[in-house]
């Protein structure tokens, strides 16, 4: 496990337009689905609307499926394990999932936010991307009654069951503390400088203006607030053909970037003491569960490599001064 510390955070101006995204291949190997930073609003629409097709699915189902109807993949965990296993060998303790309503978790994580987080009693606390509620089910009891988390996802079919899961939350913690708004984490529904922890499971990743997301996370932060993210990224540039591909999308390896690209999208707006943590054996672990997108990218790979030679589940903490 190796991690890279930024503590220099003085602004250039070409970063803050976000880097650029090249496949580091011949012209034309990058997809629409790759989506670079100078891509129009118009495609950055059509990557979203496939993203929130994909989810819609996974919330009506209650399990993870991409648009072909295949289960499995990416985000979405290992098909031979439970969401609750799942939740478990990423770093989720027995104990937080016990206030967590039946169907919160549905298998989309790829690392433990709230435990990078080191989350403390009366803070508020904003989830992105938040799904069917997860994450802020597991930070609502961290932050306590006079604390709050509030998750944002733009998938009105997420959202809905996610503030379904409010009532059974209140049964078991006897707390009043969580809340789901509509909107993309482009542009969060969250006043400035309002919130004391930024946390994201997975969905950065799936966003097709990562520049843009990454301004709106310092934007809502107060000062000395906290990021704490869990993501896949790249260590090396994707084979086009899984670039191409829309499960490969849903399941949040096609629209990964660069480990470097997310150090300098997170400095550019001013984030400090910025450390990323790359773990692959996430990424091994989910190839030898014999995931159904996995077995697919590794049939895209040039001969004698694997999928954590190019992926890595990535843990991102920085402070906003």
């Amino acid at each position: 496990m190796t991690s890279h510390a930024a503590h220099n955070t003085s602004h250039n101006s070409s970063k803050a337009d976000g880097p650029n995204r090249s496949c580091g291949c011949s012209d034309g190997c990058c997809s629409d689905i790759a989506t670079p930073s100078h891509a129009s609003e118009h495609t950055h629409h059509e990557v979203r609307e496939k993203v929130r097709e994909g989810y819609a699915e996974i919330a009506r189902s209650g399990c993870c499926g991409g648009p072909s109807g295949t289960t499995g993949g990416g985000c979405c965990g290992a098909t031979a394990f439970t969401p609750e296993q799942l939740a478990e060998a990423i770093g989720y303790a027995s104990s937080e999932l016990t206030a967590v309503p039946d169907g919160a978790n549905m298998g989309l994580s790829c690392g433990n936010p709230t435990a990078i987080a080191s989350l403390r009693q009366g803070e508020i606390v904003l989830d992105l991307g938040a799904g069917g509620g997860f994450d802020c089910f597991v930070a609502g009891p961290k932050v306590g009654a006079t604390g709050r988390a509030i998750g944002v996802d733009m998938t009105p079919d997420m959202l809905g069951k996610a503030r379904r899961n409010i009532a059974s939350y209140r049964e078991q913690t006897g707390l009043d503390n969580v809340e789901f708004r509509l909107g993309e984490i482009e542009a969060l529904p969250v006043a400035d400088a309002s919130v004391d922890v930024v946390i994201s499971n997975c969905v950065l990743n799936l966003s097709p203006d990562k520049p843009r997301v990454w301004r709106e996370i310092a934007r809502v932060l107060k000062h000395g607030g906290r990021v704490a993210v869990s993501d896949l990224a790249l260590l090396r540039p994707l084979p086009a053909s899984v670039l191409a591909d829309v499960e490969a999308l849903i399941g949040c390896v096609a629209g990964a970037v660069l480990v470097d690209e997310t150090l300098a999208m997170a400095r550019a707006v001013g984030l400090v003491d910025i450390v990323l943590t790359p773990k692959s054996h996430y990424i091994d672990a989910m190839t030898n569960w014999d995931d159904p997108l996995y077995r697919k990218i590794v049939s895209s790979l040039p001969a004698g490599t694997k999928p954590s030679d190019f992926v890595t589940s990535l843990d991102v903490v920085a402070r906003k001064p």
